[in-house]
């Protein structure tokens, strides 16, 4: 891994909570993510899954955690199964962890070959009364192929069809949305590298460039900062492309008086930023430009206010598009005949600001978090308004990411990188 070692004690810490929330008698399994296949003999890049990183930290394929709290044998209470190297594997895939590296890594202490799973496991089933299994239960979650979870859910039922099982999402649902300050440290590094690389890119763009030569210039700072990587398909949209809210082509000539949408992040520790900048590919926004990146800027200066504990997401985006819809009258892309005539299942601004304003970031892009539960200190949110003119070819989205407080506005993990309207021009210019 290029980024630098997580103190152990969050996960630690992880795994006290998850465990409180377990029925008597039980035990939790969690299976690390597979190594997706292309074509021939090529595989995609390893992405570990994020619940069993979260409470162990361990970045490696083929890996399973078993937590049982009440077990009869403390040495069984918090186990690490890994794979085991040896020469040829070294040689053809690099090192893995060596049982002490994990237990360094993780703070678990009892780290076992997987081969000894099945007879562990014996034991422990022997025990339990409880199976915690784990699925991806994301609200916008489309699972179409067969993951390392699935099946082993169907196996183990069929080995072990008498116990009870239980679901680990709504647990994972109910904390991981919380974050502690370790894990806020390593969401502001990603801010940092992408606050890095934006500044990068300010300096780059001028008429005639690609979008995908941007995409570069991006990734090369994401890179050398430690960051495997863009957190997500990166956004750059020029011109009509911006309002395209999922163009990821990033294949269009950045033309004189348009304006670029960037929405990117790094990935830093398998944790994410979110950022979204629009600027002006000759320098300068035309007054129109302006005052529609101007409405925007307000509209997220006045969302992010109303992230505060006792508020709820739900809640929440109702406010914001109040807020929107004022800003659409004073450009003069709604009348009030509009606000009228509404359909309240589909407001008036939903035809220039058709998205929600905010979601959930951490170790997933759009993290764990249900949107009618209670905002509480320590969540992070993205706040993200838009406003898209196609028959402008003009799309203004601007996004920041932000950790809530226990009293006042949210603090602000991409605080230093830069938003407004004349900071943009002036970097660009200067």
């Amino acid at each position: 891994m290029k980024y630098l070692p997580i103190d152990a004690a969050l996960f630690v810490n992880n795994r006290e909570r998850f465990v409180k929330e377990l029925k008597p008698k039980s035990l939790a399994i969690f299976n690390s993510n597979d190594i997706m296949p292309t074509n021939a003999d090529g595989t995609m890049p390893f992405k570990q899954n994020s619940d069993l990183f979260h409470l162990c930290g361990i970045d490696q394929e083929e890996s399973i955690l078993v937590l049982a709290p009440d077990s009869n044998y403390p040495e069984l209470r918090e186990i690490l199964f890994l794979k085991e190297t040896n020469e040829e594997i070294a040689i053809w895939e690099g090192h893995k962890y060596t049982k002490e590296e994990a237990t360094v890594a993780s703070g678990i202490k009892t780290v076992k070959w997987l081969d000894e799973f099945d007879r562990t496991m014996q034991t422990l089933m022997g025990e339990a009364e409880n199976v915690y299994i784990n699925s991806n239960e994301h609200y916008r979650a489309v699972v179409e192929v067969e993951t390392r979870d699935a099946r082993f859910i169907k196996e183990w039922k069929q080995r072990y069809p008498a116990h009870n099982y239980d679901r680990i999402a709504p647990i994972m649902h109910k904390i991981r949305p919380v974050k502690s300050q370790i894990e806020i440290d390593q969401i502001q590094k990603a801010c940092d590298i992408t606050n890095t690389a934006f500044r990068r890119v300010l300096e780059f763009v001028k008429p005639g460039v690609m979008e995908y030569e941007i995409e570069a210039e991006f990734i090369h700072e994401f890179i050398r900062n430690r960051s495997n990587g863009f957190a997500y398909q990166p956004i750059i949209a020029s011109g009509f492309n911006a309002c395209v809210l999922h163009y990821i082509e990033n294949k269009a000539e950045c033309k004189a008086g348009d304006v670029i949408l960037f929405d990117v992040g790094a990935e830093y520790a398998n944790y994410n930023a979110d950022m979204t900048r629009c600027i002006p590919v000759s320098g300068r926004f035309t007054d129109r430009q302006k005052a529609v990146y101007n409405a925007v800027l307000r509209v997220k200066e006045a969302s992010k206010d109303m992230l505060v504990p006792g508020n709820t997401i739900y809640e929440y985006h109702k406010e914001v598009g109040k807020i929107m819809e004022g800003e659409l009258l004073g450009l003069g892309l709604l009348d009030k005949a509009d606000i009228q005539n509404q359909n309240p299942d589909w407001p008036a601004y939903k035809k220039f600001f058709m998205h929600g304003t905010s979601h959930h970031l951490g170790l997933d892009v759009h993290d764990y978090g249900d949107f009618h539960q209670k905002i509480v200190p320590g969540m992070v949110f993205t706040v993200e308004p838009g406003i898209y003119i196609r028959e402008e070819n003009l799309g203004i989205r601007l996004e920041d990411d932000y950790v809530v407080q226990e009293t006042g506005s949210p603090f602000n993990l991409m605080r230093d990188i830069p938003l407004e309207a004349d900071e943009i021009e002036d970097l660009m210019n200067k």
